[in-house]
């Protein structure tokens, strides 16, 4: 009698860990797999990400507190109005009514994003026309500083953008620190470009405001690229059909605002590198007067007389003998205007900035103890401050500029009117 085979008996449970059940429990919670449970999830977080009166309060709060940091040119000032800023779930609920096609969410989120950044800018302007009428030597580097783009800020907003979803998404708690890493690479800029509108500073409005659509699409690139890692995905045609219309669009705006497309050009022979520009060297003003020896030609006739030995005889003619005439060295001095060399002396940001005109764009920032030379009689005073025409020589390239009067320390040098060498002399007969 044959036995019926049996089949091995599966492991028992106690040998599944605990921590493998709680990672597969997560995963169902925070990742539904049907279309109900999916749907659920997206109507709580956007109920959720949808905005409040707080975030119109502490955008105003923070950007009256920007503004003042930029007036003063204090950096503990701008990271304390990031602290205050509100917290930025509508523009996670903005991109959720992307992926979703949801455009009434869309719409009112990107309202609400709208409404909060006008009150940001608007603390720029109030704190930029304030200057206009307390006038105070200022050097304004926080604000300059914050209308650039640079490479670092990119890895830092990419990082927040990325944390604050994944902290929305997967937990009840509010993402405060991911959220200020945001906005702090959002407002900064934003108040700044206010900043520029209200002091007329050149190079702060319109650069302020690049910088802010920058990291502003960088941001959303990388909050969608994270819904999607978290299986947020368009599911219907206008999902479909608007996230890719959103994604298209940030993807040109990145590549031609910061230069990619052209970078791209060149590595694919498309495009020819711009040739730099030629740098003119410049005489500078010596620090001694110029000896300039010069030969005089001075002719010397000597006349030697013959004696003769009859009165009234005929006079013979009298040989005359030419010397070659001897050179007479004299030095001629050539005066030059003594150069002012001043040194940078700041008591705030530790250093000045030279501009292209008073109150222009910055070509070059110093740190105290470095050493200008000021251009002589080409003074301005603008709103009631004196700009000094001065240039400054950094890595063998010169660079000319302007900067406030109150940031140098003059020292003129004395000249050494003593010739530096002296020429033989030789007598004239």
């Amino acid at each position: 009698m044959e036995t019926p085979e049996t089949t091995p008996p599966e492991p028992p449970q106690e040998f599944i860990s605990s921590r493998a059940r709680r990672r597969r429990a997560m995963r169902r919670a925070y990742f539904p797999a049907n279309e109900e449970e999916r749907a659920a999830l997206f109507d709580h977080l956007a109920r959720r990400a949808f905005p409040s009166y707080e975030l119109f309060i502490f955008a105003l709060v923070a950007g009256a507190i920007m503004g003042l940091g930029y007036f003063l040119d204090s950096q503990s000032l701008l990271i304390f109005g990031v602290l205050v800023a509100p917290l930025l779930t509508p523009w996670i609920g903005m991109s959720l009514g992307i992926i979703a096609g949801a455009g009434r969410l869309f719409l009112q989120t990107l309202l609400a994003l709208f409404v909060s950044a006008l009150l940001i800018i608007m603390g720029g302007i109030l704190a930029g026309y304030a200057t206009r009428i307390f006038p105070q030597p200022r050097t304004f580097n926080e604000a300059f500083l914050h209308s650039r783009l640079w490479v670092p800020d990119f890895f830092v907003l990419a990082i927040g953008a990325i944390l604050i979803t994944l902290s929305f998404v997967r937990s009840e708690q509010r993402p405060y620190l991911p959220s200020a890493l945001v906005a702090y690479e959002l407002f900064l800029p934003l108040c700044a470009a206010g900043f520029g509108l209200g002091s007329g500073i050149e190079g702060l409005a319109l650069p302020g405001f690049l910088v802010f659509l920058v990291h502003f699409a960088w941001a959303t690139l990388f909050c969608i690229l994270t819904l999607f890692f978290l299986r947020f995905y368009p599911l219907t045609f206008s999902g479909i059909s608007l996230t890719g219309t959103v994604l298209l669009a940030l993807l040109a705006w990145l590549t031609i605002s910061t230069g990619a497309l052209q970078w791209i050009r060149i590595q694919a022979g498309l495009a020819t590198p711009e040739p730099a520009p030629a740098s003119q060297t410049t005489a500078t003003l010596p620090l001694v007067p110029t000896l300039t020896p010069t030969s005089t030609p001075q002719p010397a006739t000597a006349v030697i007389g013959v004696p003769s030995s009859t009165a009234s005889s005929t006079p013979s003619p009298r040989p005359t003998a030419t010397l070659s005439p001897s050179r007479t060295p004299t030095f001629t001095i050539t005066a030059e205007p003594t150069p002012i060399i001043a040194v940078i002396r700041a008591a705030e940001g530790g250093g000045a900035n030279i501009r292209e005109k008073p109150g222009g764009v910055v070509l070059l920032t110093l740190s105290n103890g470095s050493t200008v030379t000021v251009i002589p009689n080409d003074i301005q005073e603008v709103n009631n401050i004196v700009w000094v025409h001065v240039f400054a020589v950094v890595n063998g390239e010169r660079v000319e500029g302007w900067v406030l009067q109150s940031l140098l320390v003059t020292a003129t040098p004395v000249p050494n009117w003593q010739p530096s060498a002296t020429p033989p002399r030789t007598s004239t007969p």
